[in-house]
């Protein structure tokens, strides 16, 4: 069985669970939790403080040997709001690598919610839609809008519960400014979005991480029966008592802990603040989360069956054909590239070599390369490269992104070398393969040379020292699309060894 582990390095703390895929389905194996505050002093002075970064270190090391015993066919690490603040992260990041050997992800708020959406939706049965989805971190809120089981909105707010605890609590416990303040900050957060939020006109309330699990186990307590569903009424009852007590009293509390007993307050006030803001009448806590998103989507990549399969590639072509709609894309012309460089994919899989999930990336090439355009025509190359590899499109990592950005760039006059600056940022196995799915899209453009689908498709015989593609054109007769095709035979040459002749059926 194929094994995948997922770890999630957070402000608050640091989580770790391995599962394997069982009839295409995960099963978990391994779990382990630390809290760290690795995001305490950068909410504070925005920098990691050297003690933190010491002890999350060493807690990775821990995980780095349960992956071991596991035999974790991948690896997964990610960061999420404290690394994206801190001024000396990358300084973490590479002793993180140094310690482990693992390449660390610091994805964005938006990734993170999908991710946690993900998570949510391949390890429930919930089905009311709309939903509102919050995250309660150490550093950010995630919420986010699912309608039928698929994104509507993400938004992440600075609302995370060690943050807010070190910028606006102070004393043991808290003033009535103090939580007036923040209750201020809270709301003028919240309100910056409440518009969209209300008008999704949520059905269900689903939360998740550490906060709520334990202001649920508060309220199941107090009403003395199992339940994973706290109302509005009970929830500002419990924010008001928490925010009366000690911290000392806080760690008596059930379901509270010694640790979370130190920010509770502040994640308990962000949950009252958003049910009221928002005219929510409860929410319900699942454990589930960042983890188990990354998870399904590694199952999902691994296993064309999988059940999430199907999710993962609406998401990523939702997002890529988003983007190619605000940079202007022509997505008849766009779409019809793809097809063709899809066929060109399948069809030249003897010759080419690629990985499958190349043939994804040299989809979502062809749908984003023309977004450089929107920018300027001179150059728009290079444009286009940047513009993919800085934009947040959903289900693909950073370097997935730069990969994509990089089979995009070389569509002109230029083409890519094992020296160029776009394949020297990408890993060591990624960099030859570049210019075989390069050659690939370029030779999809060239089937759509004059923008008007003269092409209905191809076929292709590979032999020995060659490969012969059939051009099946339409009516008005595909003469600029074969001569295009042919000014890359010298190209097709240089990478792939063989000849390239092209002729009509």
């Amino acid at each position: 069985m194929p094994t995948f582990a997922a770890v999630d390095i957070g402000s608050n703390s640091v989580r770790l669970k391995i599962a394997a895929l069982n009839r295409r389905r995960l099963e978990t194996l391994f779990e382990d939790r630390e809290v760290t505050r690795l995001g305490e002093s950068v909410f504070r002075a925005g920098l990691l403080d050297p003690r933190a970064m010491e002890q999350t270190v060493k807690v990775l090391r821990r995980f780095h040997r349960a992956v071991q015993q596991h035999g974790a066919d991948r690896v997964r690490v990610v960061a999420t709001s404290a690394l994206r603040d801190a001024r000396n992260g990358n300084a973490f990041l590479q002793w993180v690598r140094a310690s482990t050997g693992w390449q660390c992800e610091v994805i964005s708020g938006l990734e993170e919610g999908r991710l946690i959406h993900l998570g949510v939706m391949a390890g429930s049965r919930i089905k009311s839609s709309p939903m509102l989805l919050i995250d309660l971190g150490g550093g950010s809120c995630e919420l986010t809008i699912s309608v039928k089981e698929q994104i509507e909105k993400i938004v992440s707010l600075p609302l995370g519960a060690v943050r807010l605890t070190k910028q606006f609590l102070e004393h043991d416990p808290p003033k009535k400014k103090e939580l007036k303040e923040l209750r201020a900050f809270i709301a003028e957060e919240i309100g910056r979005v409440a518009k969209q939020m209300l008008q999704a006109k949520v059905k269900m309330t689903v939360a998740t991480s550490g906060t709520p699990a334990a202001l649920s186990d508060m309220w199941a307590a107090r009403e003395r029966k199992h339940t994973t569903t706290v109302p509005r009424a009970g929830l500002l009852e419990l924010t008001h008592e928490l925010s009366r007590m000690t911290l000392a009293q806080r760690r008596t509390v059930q379901g509270v802990g010694t640790r979370r007993a130190e920010i509770i307050i502040a994640g308990a006030v962000v949950f009252s603040e958003l049910l009221t803001h928002l005219k929510l009448g409860s929410f319900r806590y699942l454990p589930l989360g960042l983890r188990d998103g990354m998870l399904a989507q590694m199952a999902a990549e691994h296993d064309q069956r999988a059940d999430l399969r199907t999710r993962l590639v609406a998401e990523r072509e939702k997002s890529v054909y988003d983007l190619g709609t605000h940079f202007g894309v022509d997505h008849r012309h766009a779409e019809r590239v793809r097809d063709h460089a899809v066929r060109l994919f399948q069809a030249l899989k003897p010759v080419h070599g690629l990985p499958s999930q190349y043939e994804q990336w040299v989809a979502a090439a062809s749908m984003l390369a023309e977004v450089g355009s929107f920018i300027n025509r001179s150059g728009r190359h290079r444009h286009t490269y940047y513009v993919i590899s800085n934009s947040e499109i959903f289900g693909y990592t950073v370097q997935q992104r730069r990969v994509i950005a990089a089979i995009a760039r070389f569509v002109g006059g230029s083409k890519p070398t094992l020296q160029s600056r776009q394949l020297r940022v990408l890993s060591p196995q990624d960099r030859p393969l570049i210019p075989r799915a390069v050659l690939l899209l370029r030779m999809a453009r060239a089937l759509e040379q004059g923008r008007r689908g003269a092409v209905k498709g191809i076929k292709a015989r590979v032999e020995a020292d060659r490969v012969l593609l059939a051009v099946d054109e339409r009516s008005t007769g595909a003469e600029l699309e074969i001569w295009a095709l042919r000014k890359e035979r010298a190209y097709f040459r240089e990478v792939f060894g063989r000849d390239l002749l092209c002729a009509e059926p």
